[in-house]
């Protein structure tokens, strides 16, 4: 029997004997199936291949990045937030080895997994297993989780508090129950935003930009972003973070209300003739 992982995705799935025929994740229109075909490995395997290794970074004071390189999977970055003595790792990456466990039990283990949405569930369940933690998602992508536990918390509402200052936000788009995490102490009490793709730092970092799918490049309403917006401005944070590590570094709220600005503007017809 295996935790079958997709090679696409980077997702594991519950115990089998045999590969699950399709993945779930890559067969919706918000991912996709590798041209190749569905392939499948496990953690193990990858770990005896001795291909990867996984990069953790200290980004500023309290936040250090978590990257496999070469890149696995969607390539996703995770965060791992330290405030006083409470770590929470935000969004997870499929890779896990001995190294990766020393180190990040050398900054005080993890407390708390809080995900964004389904396509960065990875080995979340091994991440939690081994730090003895809970992994928080929000109660509106449950049908998304392919490898059940106990220690998942399905959380329901607009927000979620996970501790003072760090602060679960819902606000769909991308998934149902895509959401944010507010880190209001972190940034020397500036606040940083750390927001997975729901609000995806684009190339020119003073910008964002928001998808419904974004390999098959399907767009969000201009209500749904507008919707988005009027719950940002209501958040304490001037720096953000992406989940490919791409960093707006100051006037974070700004830079997505000009953003959501253009980008309706360009919906309705009204930035530009062609």
């Amino acid at each position: 029997m295996n935790h079958f992982i997709c090679r696409t995705c980077g997702i594991q799935y519950e115990q089998s004997i045999l590969p699950p025929d399709s993945c779930l994740i890559c067969n919706d229109e918000r991912q996709y199936v590798h041209p190749k075909g569905q392939s499948w490995t496990t953690l193990e395997r990858l770990i005896q291949d001795n291909i990867y290794k996984n990069d953790i970074i200290q980004d500023e004071e309290n936040l250090y990045s978590i990257h496999t390189k070469p890149n696995f999977g969607i390539g996703q970055t995770a965060y791992l937030v330290q405030q006083n003595e409470f770590n929470v790792l935000w969004d997870c990456i499929t890779y896990l080895d001995d190294f990766t466990v020393q180190e990040i039990s050398n900054l005080g283990g993890i407390d708390a997994i809080a995900l964004s949405h389904p396509h960065y569930y990875a080995t979340q369940v091994e991440w939690a297993e081994t730090f003895d933690a809970l992994i928080y998602i929000h109660e509106d992508d449950k049908e998304w989780v392919t490898r059940p536990s106990e220690r998942i918390v399905f959380w329901s509402g607009e927000k979620h508090e996970l501790k003072s200052g760090l602060i679960l936000h819902r606000l769909g788009g991308h998934f149902q129950g895509r959401s944010v995490l507010e880190w209001q102490h972190g940034n020397q009490g500036l606040g940083i935003l750390l927001s997975g793709d729901i609000i995806q730092v684009v190339q020119d970092q003073d910008w964002v930009s928001f998808m419904y799918s974004y390999p098959n490049l399907i767009p969000l309403p201009a209500s749904k972003v507008a919707e988005m917006v009027e719950k940002i401005r209501l958040m304490k944070f001037d720096r953000i973070y992406n989940a490919f590590h791409r960093i707006v570094k100051r006037d974070g709220i700004a830079a997505v209300e000009r953003s959501a600005n253009r980008y309706i503007k360009a919906l309705k017809g009204k930035l530009f003739e062609t």
